[in-house]
């Protein structure tokens, strides 16, 4: 059975403040307010903008999300100190996050205090926070580490001098869903709205969160991908993914933006998610296996508990030595191309080899492969003959190229703001009478460890409404770049010959 919550979860962002306490992570003001703007456009109930007291910096930042008149509340975390809640009131939020340490410990070993001058604090800056208008959140620190008569008490006395919700944090993750249970379940006795702060040193804030809600509580904490100190926070998908798909419990999140905000705190967090993160990570709806793709082809629900587009994601097919031949064939057709059976073995034969030497499949590679068995690989209208790059710490990158163009040669040189855009541009320099050619996307891995590592280059270019995929591996970065570039060239002008002949 569900508590008081079933009807109304609320979810109350903590992004910006305990997100943006991983180590390593610091925003400016301005990508405080990005994050900010998409979180309400996501539906979140509540922001946590900041701490005001931290920095100059952190409360500009608060104050450019209170300015942008959000539907969300707008909060900020505060101690239970008065210069904090004074900070909170100059940026203009709606509510405080009031956090007091309340277990033995974080009392006695931290603040050096007594449990009588916490209650003291947590009474006295709640009260001063609600004779300014403020909207407190009392929020006990530790809480579940706590003599809980003790922190009832606090709460208690709290709700008197006027908070209107109560948090209790299992900030060292030391729940479990059981223990959460029956934890937040006596909580709400208080009869004030409850909210859920669990962290996930033993990978359980999520499972916590869930029973948490389902004894009653109405609000919960979360972060964007999990991310917050040590091992974070209860990620913001899964909590709310989990409540709509495994509990018919419905939020005021739009679903379908959360893979697109997720990137986005990834991207300005420099936070990036293990491929194997649940909803949002890049494998989430990524199939290789052979039966595994045969049936999501047949029917996604097979090995799919959400479509992906329920997320904004998208679903992948990956194509390595687990492929299966339907998969394979469903690829080839997307690609345009027919192959009779003998054909086909062939390239399944291919992919499987590459897959066994622990080589991921690309559909570049997967195009190479079926043109060159199906010989329709034609020569190369564009070959590199010279490359030579001038670079240093005083030098503008300058390259000059000399290439063979249907049999006939051109030298060309370029600048640019590095030595891989000074060949580019030489390049498409040599080519323009050929081709205008456009450079859509440019991605770059590496492929081994070391400073002789392999790079692996995968470019996309556009002529006219024709684009094309080219890729080169090779250990300078500069050469594979180039080869790439006129591996694509070459693509675009023989789809334009064969078109050319077709007439």
């Amino acid at each position: 059975m569900w508590g008081i919550a079933l009807l109304d979860v609320r979810i109350f962002d903590t992004t910006l403040r305990d997100g943006e306490q991983t180590p390593g992570v610091s925003l400016t003001p301005d990508e405080k307010l990005r994050i900010a703007t998409r979180l309400d456009e996501l539906g979140v109930d509540v922001i946590e903008a900041g701490s005001a007291i931290t920095s100059e910096g952190e409360r500009e930042g608060i104050k450019k999300v209170v300015s942008e008149d959000l539907s969300a509340e707008i909060c900020s975390f505060t101690r239970a100190v008065k210069v904090d809640i004074d900070a909170a009131l100059d940026c203009g939020v709606d509510s405080i996050h009031l956090v007091v340490p309340t277990s033995d410990i974080h009392i006695e070993h931290k603040l050096r205090k007594t449990r009588e001058d916490v209650k003291r604090f947590a009474v006295e800056c709640t009260g001063y926070a609600v004779d300014h208008g403020l909207l407190v959140e009392l929020s006990a620190e530790d809480s579940t580490r706590s003599d809980f008569d003790f922190l009832t008490q606090v709460f208690k006395e709290g709700i008197e001098a006027g908070a209107k919700r109560i948090c209790a944090c299992d900030t060292v993750g030391m729940l479990t869903p059981e223990k959460a249970y029956k934890f937040y379940g006596n909580l709400c006795k208080l009869n004030v709205p409850v909210s859920v702060h669990c962290h996930n040193d033993f990978g359980l804030a999520v499972a916590n969160s869930l029973a948490g809600l389902r004894a009653g509580a109405a609000q919960v904490h979360v972060t964007v991908n999990g991310i917050g100190e040590r091992a974070g926070n209860a990620s913001l998908e899964e909590v709310v993914m989990s409540l709509y798909s495994l509990y018919n419990v419905k939020t005021k999140i739009n679903t379908q933006m959360l893979y697109e905000v997720s990137k986005i705190v990834a991207r300005l967090t420099g936070m990036y998610l293990q491929p194997n993160k649940a909803i949002v990570g890049e494998n989430a709806f990524a199939h290789e296996s052979g039966i595994h793709a045969d049936g999501v082809i047949k029917k996604a629900e097979t090995y799919e508990p959400i479509t992906p587009e329920l997320v904004g994601h998208q679903r992948r097919f990956v194509i390595g030595k687990h492929i299966g031949s339907s998969l394979l064939k469903n690829r080839l057709e997307e690609m345009g191309l027919r192959v009779d059976q003998e054909k086909f073995d062939q390239i399944f034969r291919r992919v499987k080899t590459l897959g066994d030497m622990g080589k991921k499949v690309t559909d570049i590679d997967l195009e190479a492969i079926a043109e060159d068995v199906l010989g329709l690989l034609p020569e190369n209208a564009v070959e590199l003959e010279e490359l030579t790059i001038v670079s240093g710490n005083k030098v503008m990158p300058t390259a000059s190229v000399k290439l063979k163009i249907d049999d006939k040669e051109k030298l060309e040189a370029g600048v640019g703001v590095g030595p891989v855009d000074a060949a580019i541009v030489a390049i498409k320099k040599a080519i323009k009478d050929v081709a205008d050619i456009q450079l859509e996307e440019y991605h770059v891995d590496s492929v081994t460890g070391g400073t002789d590592a392999l790079i692996d280059v995968v470019i996309k270019l556009r002529n006219g409404d024709k684009i094309v995929s080219a890729r080169s591996i090779q250990a300078d970065i500069i050469m594979a770049s180039v080869e790439a570039f006129i591996g694509g060239i070459n693509r675009i002008l023989a789809d334009k010959k064969l078109k050319e002949s077709e007439r």
